[in-house]
């Protein structure tokens, strides 16, 4: 397998983990594409880690750390525009921000609807 693919199948992986719900894996194949690889696009990638990991704290029951990556995610989305690696980043930046009001209005993490989770919409 040739690095080009290496990194798709990274990040194809990652995208499969998340859209099924498993957070924590979604992080792993993320994290290995970020950590192993340079890429111009590395801050994206460490925004769908940061989001990733923000509902693995979530699953567990730490709302401050939930919120804190939550919001260091939409600070790296918002550094690119328009459709990046086929996500639209204008719908998940604003899916992310309602996450991030539920999270401010919700008293404890069993309470969080997981429908809300953004849906990485692949354009």
């Amino acid at each position: 397998m040739t690095e080009e693919e290496t990194k798709e199948k990274l990040y194809q992986e990652g995208l499969n983990y998340f859209k099924s719900g498993d957070y924590f894996e979604a992080h792993e194949s993320w994290e290995d594409l970020w950590s192993d690889f340079y890429l111009e696009d590395r801050k994206f990638i460490q925004g769908l880690i940061q989001l990733s990991v923000s509902f693995v704290h979530l699953e567990r029951g730490n709302m401050n750390g939930a919120k804190s990556l939550l919001n260091k995610s939409i600070e790296k989305f918002q550094l690119f525009s328009g459709v990046h690696r086929n996500v639209n980043l204008e719908s998940l930046v604003r899916q992310i921000k309602v996450v991030s009001l539920t999270y401010d209005k919700i008293e404890s993490p069993t309470d969080f609807d997981w429908n809300l989770v953004p849906d990485l919409e692949i354009v």
